[in-house]
């Protein structure tokens, strides 16, 4: 028996998929083709991609099917920054990189290979991940598939829009800040973040920011990023430590009824009306499904935590060009580095040890306060974002004459929540329950305790099923047969 690829691809997921090239329904060379057509249709509308691997990708798919692989002869993509896929240029967004390509495959990337994926190429990012917005002189703006005058998010953006176009089931990212949660809401599909530890790192580092950054995915069902969980999680030769892995498959779990859960409404920055909407109307829906929500003030300081955390990143990001230039033989040129970058740089690249190590005491204290605050709680709920997708240019329009403050206030007066929860540690997910009245889409984020990502996933499928989501699909996206027609939102 044979299968029309194309309504495949359009209504079903990665598990599915991969099920039907394991019994030989459907052939891995048949997929990757078909996903090839659907990425050139809507390419030229987005702006996703950094790298075509169409090559390697088709010679991947002819090798034989090897039993037990949960998504054998799946295409998808990999984030271009800080995950080395072999044979692959390495830019991370940024001018500054020579056009150096990965003798290797990060750890994570070789995990996704073992369980069948077919990488088809790299996916757009800002330079070094430091933006709520993917968008970069190097590669240009990645647009919101729902109206390509907005953002798709950041840093992941470019494998949200895939997603969300519906061009591949789901695609590689990371996440230090939001990274994984953020794009996810603004294209309306699913981003989940592991708890810390969880997720493999090497071969090039032991952690990323401190501890804050993790890698994972971006799904269209909550059952994918599950099943992605079980055949990537655990941590690799070396890392300097590791979170509990449950007993039970993550992919189980999504199939068990979370119980009755206590759940957290956040209270905290100002929220636009659209996302004030969201906590009301997501809050609503968890309490008909049985769950008790209550109000609950988070122990911290906003704007205290959000310059603690670029006392973390701007060291970091130091590091990073110096170990770049190193590896390359020749320092690199900081002029050729976004302004933010450089804004970034000048005001926190080069702190003292001591004020980089407050830093993550201060992290390290309050992931100790949060995890009593969440002995009163199971989950912790709110809005992704305080406010719709932004406009192409709103959240990228930076010069050296601004300072790190009023770049911090722009980014987390739009993302207030995601943050705290790499700096914690916990696991958080971005689930899109709700659309605005313009018809564009705004996560309901939702945060567990450390190691609890079984609870968040039996949840989310709770959710996903008394709310689903993929039926709602973009003006752009890979079925379209012609130029859609689209009026910007």
């Amino acid at each position: 028996m044979t299968h029309d690829i194309h309504p495949l691809l359009d209504t079903q997921d990665g598990v599915a998929l991969g099920q039907y090239v394991r019994t030989g329904e459907v052939s891995s060379t048949q997929l990757v083709e078909a996903v090839i057509e659907r990425l050139e249709r809507v390419e030229p509308h987005l702006n996703a991609v950094v790298e075509r691997l169409y090559d390697t990708a088709r010679e991947r798919s002819r090798q034989p099917v090897v039993a037990g692989q949960p998504f054998a002869g799946v295409p998808t993509l990999i984030k271009d920054l800080f995950s080395p896929l072999e044979g692959a240029l390495m830019t991370q967004g940024s001018r500054a990189l020579d056009a150096v390509r990965a003798p290797f495959d990060d750890e994570l990337v070789s995990r996704l290979r073992r369980a069948g994926c077919v990488p088809l190429g790299t996916t757009a990012s800002p330079e070094f991940g430091t933006s709520y917005t993917t968008e970069s002189s190097l590669h240009g703006a990645t647009r919101n598939p729902w109206d390509p005058e907005r953002s798709a998010g950041g840093s992941s953006g470019g494998a949200a829009a895939l997603v969300a176009a519906r061009v591949v089931p789901f695609a590689h990212g990371n996440d230090g800040g939001g990274s994984l949660r953020v794009p996810a809401s603004c294209c309306g599909v699913f981003g989940f973040k592991p708890s810390r530890g969880l997720m493999p790192s090497g071969p090039l580092v032991g952690e990323g920011w401190g501890g804050m950054a993790i890698s994972h995915a971006i799904t269209l069902s909550v059952r994918d990023s599950a099943a992605l969980l079980d055949a990537t999680a655990g941590a690799d030769l070396g890392a300097p430590y590791a979170a509990p892995i449950t007993p039970m498959s993550y992919r189980a779990a999504t199939e068990r009824d979370p119980g009755a859960l206590r759940i957290g409404l956040i209270e905290g920055p100002t929220l636009a009306p659209e996302a004030a909407a969201v906590a009301r109307q997501s809050a609503a829906l968890c309490e008909s499904l049985g769950h008790r929500v209550e109000p609950v003030t988070l122990p911290l300081d906003w704007e205290t935590f959000y310059h603690r955390c670029f006392d973390i990143i701007g060291p970091s990001t130091r590091e990073t060009l110096d170990s770049l230039g190193e590896m390359r033989g020749s320092p690199i040129d900081e002029q050729l580095l976004e302004p933010r970058t450089r804004v970034m740089l000048r005001e926190r690249g080069d702190l003292d040890a001591t004020r980089y190590i407050a830093a993550i005491h201060y992290m390290h204290g309050l992931g100790r306060r949060m995890a009593a605050l969440m002995e009163q709680f199971d989950v912790l709920l709110s809005p992704t974002l305080a406010r719709q997708p932004p406009r192409i240019g709103e959240l990228d329009a930076f010069d050296e004459r601004r300072s790190l403050a009023e770049i911090i206030g722009d980014f987390h007066g739009y993302c207030p929540f995601t943050a705290l929860f790499n700096a914690t540690g916990q696991p958080a997910m971005s689930l899109p329950l709700y659309w605005t009245d313009t018809g564009l889409p705004l996560g309901t984020h939702v945060a567990g305790r450390f190691g609890e990502e079984s609870r968040l996933f039996s949840l989310a499928a709770q959710l996903e099923r008394a709310q689903p989501w993929a039926g709602r699909i973009p003006p752009i996206h890979a079925g379209m047969s012609a130029a859609p027609d689209l009026q910007a939102g």
